[in-house]
C-alpha cells in the first residue's frame, strides 16, 4: 500500500479499525480528540460500536464489560484522564481480560497543559492503579511507530490476556508524516471468541470473571499467576532501537519524540569527533535493562533525556549499576528539548567522565 500524509491521532484510531477493533468507548480531551472524531464516524459506518461515554471512568468500565465479552475493545484518552481510569485498569488486570489504551501525554500534573510531556512515565509502567500488576507499554516515536504499535498492542494484549498500553506524546498525536496504514483485518465473529468471554452459557459450563477473591491464599494465588505471567512477557517482549552503539564511548537513551531528537544529536556529536551511540526503548514496560546493561560495560558514561523531571533516569540507573555515570537531561511544562539544548549536556558528561 502506498504511504499517505496522516496526522498521529488519525492514524492511530485507523490502525485500530483496520486491526478489527469491535467497540470504543472513550471521553475526549486534548490533545488526542480527534481519534474520538475520527472513530465516531468510522465505527458506525462499518456497524461496529462507538460511544462516547459521560466521563473517563464511566468509558473504563464499559471497555471492561465489552472486554469480558470477548471483544476486541480499546479507549485513548491523555494523560488526567488515563488518572482517572486507574481503578477499572486494576479491576481490568486482575481478571485477566484484553484492553488496548493509548494515552496521548500532555503537561502535568494537575490539569496541567495540552502542550506534549512525558511525565506520564511512572503512571505507566509502574502501576497504573493498585495492587502488583505491569501493563505492557509502546512508546513509538514517529507516525508510522503509532501505527505498528497499534496493531501489536492488540496482538500481545489478547496472547497474554493483559492490558496493551500505546504511551504517544501530544507531539506524536498532532503531528502529520507519509505513513501506511495496515491492510484491514475483518472482526471476529461473535461465536469465534474466546472460550473464557461471557458469551452466554447455552451448552456449556458458565464463566466467572472477577476481580474479588475473598480469603488470602486465594487472592495470592492469584498474584502468583499474575507474576508468573509477567515473567514471561518480560523475557519474550522486550523491544528496543539502536543507532551507532557499535563504538560508541558514550549514551544517549531517550524514548518517544526525545528518542527521535536524539538521533540527531547523534549525528551532530559525531560531526564533532565524539563517539555517541543511542537506545530508544519501544517498550517501556517490559524495559530493554539487559541491554542497557551490556552497553553500561562497554560506554563511559550515559545521558538520559527525558520531558520530564526525571522517570525513566531511575530505571536507567537500575540498570546500569552503577557501571558507568548516569546523568539525566529533562524539560517539563510541555517544552520539548531540541538537539542543541542535549548537546551541551552531553560535552558536559563527556568532560565528567574524562576528568575522573
Amino acid at each position: 500500500m502506498a504511504k499517505e500524509l496522516l496526522e498521529g491521532n488519525e492514524a492511530f484510531a485507523e490502525a485500530a479499525v483496520r486491526a478489527g477493533l469491535d467497540a470504543f468507548f472513550g471521553y475526549p480531551i486534548t490533545p488526542q480528540s480527534e481519534a474520538l472524531e475520527h472513530l465516531s464516524k468510522r465505527l458506525p459506518e462499518l456497524g461496529r460500536v462507538f460511544l462516547q461515554a459521560e466521563s473517563e471512568v464511566a468509558a473504563i468500565n464499559m471497555v471492561y464489560g465489552a472486554a469480558c465479552a470477548g471483544a476486541r475493545v480499546m479507549t485513548s484518552s491523555s494523560s488526567p484522564g488515563i488518572s482517572l481510569m486507574q481503578e477499572g485498569l486494576s479491576y481490568i488486570a486482575c481478571s485477566e481480560v484484553p484492553v488496548v489504551l493509548v494515552n496521548v501525554m500532555r503537561g502535568g500534573p494537575g490539569l496541567g497543559n495540552i502542550q506534549p510531556a512525558q511525565g506520564d512515565y511512572f503512571q505507566s509502567v509502574k502501576m497504573a492503579g493498585h495492587g502488583d500488576f505491569h501493563m505492557i507499554v509502546l512508546a513509538p516515536a514517529n507516525v508510522q511507530e503509532l501505527i505498528d504499535d497499534m496493531v501489536l498492542a492488540f496482538d500481545l494484549a489478547e496472547k497474554y490476556r493483559t492490558i496493551a498500553m500505546v504511551v504517544a506524546d501530544g507531539s506524536i498525536g498532532q503531528m502529520m508524516e507519509p505513513a501506511e496504514l495496515p491492510p484491514m483485518r475483518p472482526v471476529r465473529p461473535h461465536e469465534e471468541r474466546a472460550d473464557w468471554a461471557l458469551t452466554g452459557a447455552v451448552g456449556r459450563d458458565a464463566n466467572t470473571i472477577t476481580s474479588l477473591y475473598l480469603g488470602a491464599e486465594n487472592l495470592e494465588e492469584v498474584n502468583l499467576r499474575l507474576q508468573a505471567k509477567l515473567k514471561n512477557i518480560a523475557a519474550n517482549e522486550v523491544r528496543w532501537k539502536e543507532y551507532d552503539t557499535e563504538d560508541a564511548d558514550l549514551l544517549l537513551v531517550a524514548f518517544g519524540t526525545v528518542g527521535r531528537i536524539c538521533q540527531t544529536v547523534v549525528r551532530d556529536a559525531r560531526e564533532k569527533g565524539m563517539k555517541v551511540g543511542l537506545l530508544r526503548p519501544i517498550t517501556l514496560w517490559p524495559f530493554p535493562s539487559e541491554r542497557i546493561a551490556e552497553l553500561a560495560d562497554q560506554v563511559r558514561g550515559v545521558l538520559t533525556v527525558e520531558m520530564n523531571a526525571g522517570q525513566m533516569v531511575q530505571d536507567v540507573r537500575l540498570a546500569v549499576e552503577g557501571r558507568c555515570p548516569v546523568a539525566f537531561y529533562g524539560r517539563t511544562g510541555g517544552i520539548i528539548p531540541l538537539a542543541d539544548d542535549i548537546l551541551p549536556e552531553l560535552e558536559k558528561l563527556a568532560a565528567d567522565v574524562r576528568g575522573q
